[in-house]
């Protein structure tokens, strides 16, 4: 860490402190060459990656579009926000698991599948009927009935 002063790069923690519920250290910090204090804060970068939509454009994965998504899914149905406040963070910690600077969108769909498939039924059906573009009823009844089959299994 370079002095703030007199720009020397010899300086030497002689304090540290959690703050923010742990989320960040605080550090007091002297200069060896000037002896000036200073304090500097350090959090954890926690970049997630950027999401490849299916005509190959880029964005930054945004977990507000995500929550948005998983609320549509389940509107109107009994899902506590607790809930939906779980699965957004579960998706987010897998997502960032991964370590890669780039993911699929259907890597993001099949995980926001995934926990639907938990939550509600209901709600997975709907979603399912948007991400992989139902055509006729057909196409319902079929993932009914695989949802019917891994219950059985």
């Amino acid at each position: 860490m370079h002095c703030p002063f007199c720009g020397a790069d010899d300086t030497k923690v002689i304090d540290s402190r959690l703050v923010a519920d742990g989320g960040q250290v605080r550090r007091r910090r002297e200069c060896g060459s000037c002896g000036e204090r200073f304090t500097t804060f350090e959090t954890a970068e926690l970049v997630m990656p950027r999401v490849i939509k299916s005509d190959g454009k880029r964005e930054p994965f945004d977990d507000v579009k995500l929550r948005a998504g998983l609320m549509r899914a389940l509107e109107k149905r009994p899902v506590s926000l607790e809930a939906v406040d779980a699965a957004v963070t579960r998706i987010t910690h897998k997502l960032r698991a991964t370590g890669e600077r780039e993911v699929p969108a259907r890597v993001v769909g099949e995980l926001v599948m995934t926990e639907l498939r938990q939550l509600d039924t209901v709600a997975y059906v709907r979603f399912a009927s948007v991400y992989r573009s139902f055509q006729d009823i057909s196409d319902f009844r079929a993932e009914v009935d695989r949802l019917e089959q891994s219950k059985d299994a």
